[in-house]
């Protein structure tokens, strides 16, 4: 899965501007300060998907589509990057985040076999983490910047938003269609 759509090579950036048009997720609706308990509700909506039926979690809709435990190992994932990223951007001037690639993470940390329930504690607490970080944001701290190794450049107000996009998007795509 070369190219897959989770590389950080990938532009995403295009949803600080618009709504998704699949999700019709709009992240320029919401107060910044509210990040925290998004993060936190989506990780108590990813505990709901981890507790289906496992063979329905590791079931793949096609060969290039993630299965939902996979997108669910993601988005885990993804919080801790994220948390990382985010604690660089408070403390340091303007980093330069390392790449990431999300396909080699996958194999690597064997997504498609993890334990569900492993996996739903694991993205619980990395998004606990990740929401106490932006709890604690105030003031000109939304304003401090970090660069992503494709060059795109955030502001912690529109990493919030570029982030909390993902995990959103991520349920709908493992939704029962």
């Amino acid at each position: 899965m070369s190219d897959a759509p989770f590389s950080d090579t990938k532009d995403w950036t295009w949803v600080l501007e618009r709504v998704c048009p699949e999700c019709r997720f709009d992240v320029r609706t919401f107060d910044r300060n509210r990040i925290g308990a998004m993060v936190r509700q989506n990780t108590g909506e990813w505990a709901l998907v981890l507790g289906r039926d496992h063979e329905w979690l590791r079931r793949r809709p096609d060969e290039r589509t993630w299965s939902p435990l996979e997108y669910a190992c993601h988005v885990r994932d993804v919080y801790e990057l994220y948390d990382e990223r985010l604690r660089l951007m408070l403390s340091e001037e303007g980093p330069d985040y390392p790449n990431w690639d999300q396909d080699a993470t996958a194999i690597e940390k064997g997504y498609g076999s993890a334990d569900p329930a492993t996996v739903s504690a694991e993205l619980r607490a990395r998004g606990e983490d990740l929401a106490a970080r932006f709890d604690a944001v105030t003031g000109n701290q939304w304003n401090r910047t970090g660069y992503r190794s494709d060059g795109a450049a955030f502001s912690v107000e529109s990493f919030a938003r570029y982030l909390i996009h993902d995990p959103v998007h991520h349920l709908w795509d493992v939704r029962p269609r």
